[in-house]
């Protein structure tokens, strides 16, 4: 009789893999099910999936890749290249790659790419434009079985059916999915052979079951409230920085904000250990730039300290001597602290004197719509994501694009490296050329740079070596064994 390891989560769903998401626990369940061709390795950077190799041209427009040999779906049919190919489109559909205010993310980069199966284990992607970080894209191409498209389009997502470590054996009203390994799988089997994500929105239950024994993990634990783990000897607290970004997006197309000056004096004005320290309780990192240190090319200062002196003097000089007034669009959830937040940053700004304004939004779909649709006042509490300087840069940076979260801002010389990064090959000379990019948004900021939250993860038994996944998901691959779990059913 084989046993069950039980992971608690705040959110639990089982959605269209091809509709674009950053919710960790949302590809937590992804990556537990399906492959693509490519895997986030546990420390950063990419690790074969699907694909045991892969090559690309030097204009970086030509991508080939070779899959392993004798990969199958959870419904014992063949993953071949054809297989592979019809989810890519599927994918790079501008109906799908849907995510919360933003249609068709994946169709901008596939869209125009000619996806081709060679023959039965290569697969070759022609781009309309180079992109030398494609595999940002492609590890959230998952490979769902041809059997599951049509049932998957007529919006039927309750039958999952990859190639994944494990496979789907039922789903309990929205608030259990259970899975079992699949002994087919290409890579090293788990260890732990059943396991169950639960839905459990309370983190102080989440908390309370795993120190009963009624879950072996549990993610997302209050910061303050899961502290006493550390002295514990039977259980684990993982702390783990998010790469996501807790940020202001400034609407720099009109208003104060259309002023770099204004945009630099705020970045000058905050004290982000103190807003941690007031807002989330230590739970967070200080963020100096537009990404998070986890991500690539990524140059962040060590002195993050306000300098209220020089922030005064670009507001004077941008003229506004007698004080500057600006309207602020806030949610009432996601960030969660946003109301909090705001608060606090009004008090620091008051120091140079700057007031806001505040408008809050309770429903947070229209809000995220609101912003799409440019209908913001002077700035807007906001995050960004994913785990890729390329795509940020692309979809939120650049002018030329306008995309979803873009504000009105435009700094050609960041443009003219995001293109030099599009097309070099060389990962040394593309961090470097990231890296520029990333000094030139500190000078001439795009947002109002605040924060990476901190995540804690807590785990039954003592497994000081374990840590969370560089993007922050969970990887079911990389669970310990657990001494002693529920038996299954």
């Amino acid at each position: 009789m084989s046993s069950i390891v039980t992971i608690l989560q705040p959110r639990l769903r089982l959605d269209d893999p091809h509709d674009c998401t950053d919710a960790n626990d949302v590809l937590a369940i992804f990556d537990a099910i399906f492959d693509g061709l490519v895997r986030y390795g546990q420390d950063g950077g990419y690790i074969p999936g699907l694909a045991e190799r892969w090559q690309v041209s030097e204009d970086a427009r030509v991508w080939t890749f070779t899959l392993r040999g004798g990969l199958v779906f959870h419904d014992d049919t063949p993953c071949d290249a054809e297989a592979v190919c019809l989810s890519l489109r599927r994918m790079a559909r501008a109906d799908k790659g849907y995510t919360l205010g933003a249609p068709g993310v994946w169709h901008q980069y596939l869209g125009d790419a000619a996806i081709e199966a060679t023959d039965d284990i290569t697969i070759t992607i022609r781009l309309a434009k180079p992109i030398a970080d494609l595999l940002d894209i492609l590890v959230y191409g998952y490979v769902l079985a041809p059997s599951a498209h049509e049932r998957y389009d007529s919006g039927d997502t309750t039958q999952p059916v990859g190639t994944g470590p494990y496979r789907m054996i039922e789903a309990v009203d929205g608030q259990e999915i259970r899975l079992e390994r699949f002994e087919r799988w290409h890579g090293a089997p788990p260890v732990n052979a059943s396991l169950r994500f639960k839905l459990e929105a309370d983190p102080a239950k989440r908390l309370s079951a795993l120190r009963s024994g009624e879950a072996q993990v549990a993610n997302s634990l209050d910061y303050r409230g899961s502290m006493d783990l550390e002295t514990s000897s039977g259980h684990t607290r993982a702390i783990s920085l998010i790469p996501v970004a807790i940020i202001y997006l400034f609407n720099a197309a009109r208003g104060p904000f259309s002023d770099p000056r204004i945009r630099r004096a705020l970045n000058l004005a905050v004290d982000r250990q103190a807003l941690v320290d007031r807002v989330v309780h230590g739970a967070a990192r200080p963020l100096t730039g537009f990404v998070s240190p986890a991500h690539f090319g990524s140059a962040p200062t060590v002195n993050n300290k306000p300098d209220l002196d020089e922030a005064r003097r670009l507001i004077v000089e941008a003229g506004f001597a007698d004080g500057l007034e600006i309207e602020v669009d806030c949610p009432t959830r996601l960030p969660d602290e946003a109301q909090a937040l705001t608060a606090a940053v009004s008090e620091q700004l008051s120091a140079i004197g700057v007031s806001l304004k505040v408008f809050l939004h309770e429903d947070r779909e229209a809000y995220a719509h609101g912003v799409r649709l440019k209908k913001v006042r002077d700035m807007c509490v906001f995050d960004s994501s994913p785990l890729s300087t390329f795509r940020v840069l692309a979809e939120k940076i650049d002018a030329r694009v306008a995309g979803s979260w873009w504000l009105g801002y435009h700094n050609a010389t960041v443009e003219d490296l995001l293109d030099e990064g599009r097309r070099s090959t060389d990962p040394s000379e593309r961090e470097a050329i990231y890296q520029q990019a990333y000094r030139k948004l500190q000078a001439d900021p795009a947002w109002l740079y605040l924060y990476n939250p901190l995540r804690v993860t807590g785990l039954a038994g003592s497994h000081p070596e374990w840590r969370m996944r560089t993007d922050g998901v969970l990887d079911v691959t990389a669970l310990p064994a657990f001494a002693s779990q529920e038996p299954s059913a």
